[in-house]
């Protein structure tokens, strides 16, 4: 009842939240990534990591939202509602706080275009839905400066253990991208030696070449 009255409630729930919705957005990284080269785990379908990407991004979307609306309601900082959508305006640790909003503001745009992805073009909403790749460390930079949770011990390490595992999958989809990117580049190339040897009834360089 004490931790009821004194305030003690909203602020674990504000941290257990932050915490968890961390580390749920870090599995959403990662899950994106396999998503993305059509990956697979162990005991699930191509579908099933494609709902349990859009699953746990959902499920740290409601966190945050928690964590979000805890801090307003505590009243322990000055941390009001309109501080969690305008960045860098709150009247507690404005730096680090306003990171946090730009945190749920690109939060916020990414899910709301990928409710609508049936009705967006999709190079549209491929363009948005990479700016996911910045939520993390905004939200990590966050966590570290607004709070004193992940200063020390083992939430320190299992931080440091979540940026590792973001900065992994976030180098295999930049590789990715390159290697499709080159791909695309050698295309126009490709096809031209193709006419050129239609044209002429010669066969292109790669056929002579096997």
């Amino acid at each position: 009842m004490s931790v009821l009255s004194d305030g003690g409630f909203l602020w674990y729930l504000n941290r257990s939240t932050g915490l968890v919705a961390l580390l749920l957005m870090t599995l959403t990284v990662v899950l994106g990534v396999v998503v993305r080269r059509r990956g697979r785990l162990p005991g699930l379908a191509r579908y099933g990591v494609v709902g349990l990407h859009r699953n746990v991004s959902l499920v740290s979307t409601v966190l945050l939202v928690v964590h979000v609306a805890s801090a307003v309601v505590d009243g322990y900082v000055s941390i009001g509602w309109l501080d969690t959508v305008v960045p860098f305006v709150a009247g507690y640790e404005s730096l680090w706080v306003g990171l946090g909003t730009l945190a749920v503001d690109v939060l916020l745009v990414v899910v709301a275009t990928s409710l609508l992805r049936g009705r967006l073009p999709v190079r549209a909403w491929r363009a948005v839905h990479l700016t996911s790749y910045a939520l993390w460390p905004l939200a990590f930079a966050h966590g570290l400066g607004a709070g004193t949770d992940l200063g020390s011990g083992w939430l320190l390490a299992g931080a440091l253990a979540c940026a590792a595992a973001v900065a992994a999958a976030t180098g295999v989809a930049v590789a990715d991208r390159l290697r499709s990117r080159s791909a695309l580049d050698r295309a126009p190339a490709a096809l031209a030696q193709a006419r050129a040897a239609l044209a002429t009834g010669r066969p292109a360089a790669a056929s002579r070449n096997r």
